[in-house]
Formats: C-alpha cells, structure tokens, sequence
C-alpha cells in the first residue's frame, strides 16, 4: 500500500473510532469521512462496509494490545487493559452490543500468543503457580474487561479486584476445586 493510502487508511481507522464511540451503531460512514478530512468515496475504497470498517478497528486494537503485550509482564499487561476497558468506550463496546458478527481469528489469535509468552515469563519468575493455564488467563482477562467496560469501575475496585485476580494466579499449586 503506498505510504498516501497508509495514512489515509490510519485517519480513517482514528476518526470511525471516535465516531463510533460517540454514535454507536447510528454512526454514518459520511460522519467518519468528513472527521477524516478525506471523501466518502475514500472511505469506501477501503471499506466497502460499515461491517468492514468494524472490524479494521477491532484488528488494530487487538495488533495494539499485542504489541504493548511485549511491552509489559503479566500483571501490568493485566492492570493496563482492564484500565483501558474501564476508561474508554470504544469499538470494543459498539461490537459488543451491536450483534454484528465481526471475525478477528488472527488478531485474536496473535493476542492470545502474546499474552502465552507473558504467562510463561510470569510461570519462569515463580510470579504464576504453574497449574495455571492460557485457557483461565485468557478467559480471566475477557471477563475483567467486560466488568470493567460495562461496570464502571473507578480506579479504586480495578485495584481491589486485580488483586484478587493476581493472588489466584499466585496460587500454590496445590489441590484445585473445579
């Protein structure tokens, strides 16, 4: 892709975000144009639909939460996202509610990769009991952030609560109830 459709693509995708975080599923391509600077015709040619335009937004969050994945250890990756879960709605909310059937396998995919790479330098320190799964992780970390997302929680219960969550990571290998 040349670097002029690169960076109309990237003021498309920053636009359609606040948009659709403002608008919800009422938000019109047209709106995401004009806050882009760019034509609707633009628009368009890189996303045929608004179904499409969803789901760009979506990959990029995940390839974010990626790449700060290898920024962080387990923990702070853990406290980051369920920070962002709780301070901003975005996309992440809109496809939650909207029931539009958005696939995202590789970004998830890649996610899931990085947050295995965490738990196993996590597992390595002595920081996570062993018996400790990507499974569990993966589904703790989802459930923490729809908390956190469609909760409201102020600062106060994400620490409470992610204390919680890391002293169960913890663990001591023992017996576990199911």
């Amino acid at each position: 892709m040349r670097a002029d459709a690169q960076r109309n693509r990237a003021r498309i995708l920053d636009a359609a975000e606040t948009v659709f975080a403002e608008f919800g599923t009422r938000a019109s391509t047209e709106e995401v144009a004009r806050r882009a600077g760019l034509a609707i015709g633009t628009v368009f040619r890189h996303f045929p639909t608004k179904d499409d335009l969803l789901a760009a937004i979506m990959k990029r969050l995940l390839a974010q939460l990626v790449e700060e994945a290898g920024e962080r250890d387990l923990f702070a990756f853990f406290t980051h996202v369920v920070a962002q879960a709780a301070a901003k709605k975005t996309a992440v909310d809109l496809l939650a509610g909207s029931g539009i059937d958005i696939r995202v396998p590789d970004a998830v995919g890649h996610l899931t990769d990085a947050v295995g790479r965490l738990l196993s330098q996590a597992q390595d320190a002595g920081a996570v009991a062993g018996s400790v799964r990507l499974p569990e992780v993966m589904a703790l970390l989802a459930s923490l952030c729809q908390g956190a997302l469609h909760g409201g929680w102020d600062d106060h219960l994400q620490a409470r609560t992610l204390t919680v969550v890391f002293a169960g990571l913890k663990g001591d290998d023992g017996p576990t109830r199911p």
